[in-house]
């Protein structure tokens, strides 16, 4: 079977589960080393980033949604078993690696662009918000079409003057994004920005279809996604600590995962040693 094939088998399997495929391991359980924890208790990176530069390819682990909820109906039965904790570690353990090392290439693409993290945190912030209010115009302006045609004049003109203000607001941001640009030097080097999302590089030059096509893409969104994730966590952790409850951190996580030896699903090789600012 081809590379191409296999891969397609493994997305086929990930979504009908094993037992459509005919698959001799239809009989797996949920505790089952061959059953991807991160799918378990949440998502799993390998499906985030299909199509994309990331793209990991089909997990070579079980996603199986009988085998999920399973897991789920044992750990509502007994939620203080420790295997649930367990999984749940090594789940959050690989989020945190995970953007961990995104992290580290964001750090290293701002050291590249010999710029400043802050400097570039206030470019990129500022051509995300040009992005949205450009989406909130297209949508402001389809929305004008609908009244019109519904014959809703006075909510129509409300939401033109709606749409003006949006004008007025993209303007005098790319009026400011413009001069941050001048004072930042001519060379192309420094017309590169890096996304603190994800670390793919944005231009200054780029059109505001561009830019809101990188924001809304898949790349994006996927890391988008894990940060949130990583934020749950530590509000979790958070209120246990409120509560008196010992709960340990992501980072204790990735420290156990390489007493372990490493962690079975995912990408292979993370290196945890680098802090994170989620932590």
């Amino acid at each position: 079977m081809g590379r191409l094939a296999e891969m397609q088998r493994k997305l086929l399997e990930q979504m009908m589960g094993p037992e459509a495929m005919g698959v001799a391991n239809a009989n797996l359980v949920w505790s089952d080393d061959k059953v991807c924890r991160n799918f378990l208790c949440g998502t799993c990176p390998h499906t985030l980033f299909t199509n994309t530069k990331m793209d990991l390819g089909a997990c070579p682990k079980s996603h199986t949604e009988r085998l999920k909820a399973d897991y789920n109906e044992a750990k509502s039965k007994d939620p203080n078993d420790p295997i649930h904790a367990r999984f749940q570690l090594e789940y959050e353990s690989n989020i945190f690696s995970f953007v961990d090392e995104c992290d580290r290439r964001i750090r290293a693409a701002h050291r590249r662009l010999e710029k400043t993290p802050e400097e570039n945190a206030k470019t990129t912030n500022l051509m995300r918000e040009i992005g949205e209010i450009e989406l909130a115009i297209q949508g402001g302006t389809e929305k004008i079409e609908q009244l019109g045609e519904q014959g809703k004049v006075e909510e129509s003109m409300r939401e033109m003057a709606a749409i003006e203000a949006l004008k007025n607001e993209k303007a005098d941001k790319e009026r400011e994004l413009q001069q941050l640009t001048d004072t930042s030097g001519a060379s192309g080097h420094q017309k590169l920005r890096v996304c603190d999302v994800c670390g793919a590089y944005l231009s200054v030059l780029d059109s505001d279809r561009r830019l809101a096509d990188h924001f809304g893409g898949k790349m994006h969104l996927g890391y988008h996604e894990l940060r949130n994730m990583l934020q749950k966590f530590r509000e979790e952790r958070e209120k246990a600590k409120a509560a008196g409850v010992s709960a340990p951190s992501t980072a204790q996580a990735s420290s156990n995962g390489r007493e372990r030896g490493g962690r079975d699903e995912g990408r292979g090789g993370y290196d945890r040693h680098s802090s994170s600012r989620y932590e």
